[in-house]
């Protein structure tokens, strides 16, 4: 098990896309913790702000810097915690991971050999990491509870909902509610044998033989519904997220497990017993 550098005990944390809606939300979680302190707060957009006082919280002495490189070099963090986008998610990741600084990454779009190439990266240095689709402690409930149901009712369907400004379709969310929903099942195709899409699409994305449905409107922020069928009843389980604050426990757990583990881990399922 890794032990903290630290000799107070406190967990240094540099936070890339910084000034983003979820950056924000890091910023500030970081600096009401007192087990933490922010190290470095990164941005491509970087205006040279002062971090508390971007998030209203008064002057911390950390200025927004738009070079990572050389925020993580002369900061010295334990963790990194990135939410900016898939373009330069992997790139940070790797150069974090190069430095001896823990990912934290809240970004998807990572191909399984990416993964499985930083994950040789942080056991060659002996760090750990963590790439998550989703931080909310409340989504990962339901993922698990999905997987359960899954051996006793193997017909399922999935509806994600989001923002229509969303760029991946479907979310990481339901990628990853997918992927261990088809663990616990086999194979199953759904639906009438000869049923045809009057519109092509109607039916949703397929995967492992059940569909996945994206709904994108205005007014939405991020709910998922898993609804699976039997012979004279249904069971739907849902989440719904309101606010991106609502990530912030997630994250504060993934930051200081995240200190005790060697080797990439993806999904935050893995740091919920």
């Amino acid at each position: 098990m890794e032990q903290l550098k630290n000799t107070d005990g406190i967990i240094k944390v540099a936070v890339s896309g910084a000034s983003g809606r979820m950056g924000r939300e890091v910023v500030r979680m970081v600096l009401e913790d007192p087990a933490l302190r922010l190290a470095a707060a990164v941005d491509r957009s970087s205006s040279q702000e002062d971090a508390g006082v971007m998030v209203g919280l008064g002057e911390c002495g950390i200025l927004l810097s738009n070079d990572l490189n050389r925020a993580l070099a002369e900061s010295g963090p334990d963790v990194l915690v990135d939410f900016t986008v898939p373009k330069y998610a992997a790139a940070h990741t790797r150069l974090a991971i190069e430095q001896g600084v823990r990912p934290v990454i809240g970004t998807t779009g990572f191909t399984p050999e990416e993964i499985e190439e930083l994950d040789k990266l942080c056991r060659k240095q002996e760090i750990g990491g963590l790439i998550a689709p989703n931080f909310s402690i409340g989504a990962i409930l339901m993922m698990k509870f999905a997987s359960q149901a899954a051996k006793y009712m193997p017909h399922v369907e999935i509806i994600e909902y989001h923002g229509e400004q969303k760029l991946d379709a479907p979310s990481g969310t339901a990628l990853k509610t997918a992927e261990i929903i088809a663990a616990n099942r086999q194979e199953l195709r759904q639906g009438n044998p000869a049923e045809e899409e009057v519109i092509e699409g109607s039916r949703g994305g397929y995967y492992n033989g059940f569909r996945i449905h994206s709904v994108r409107l205005p007014g939405v922020f991020a709910q998922q519904e898993v609804v699976f069928g039997d012979y004279g009843q249904t069971l739907k389980i849902r989440h719904d997220s309101y606010e991106r604050a609502g990530y912030m426990p997630g994250v504060n757990m993934a930051v200081k497990k995240v200190m005790t583990y060697t080797g990439l881990v993806y999904g935050f399922e893995h740091f919920i017993d």
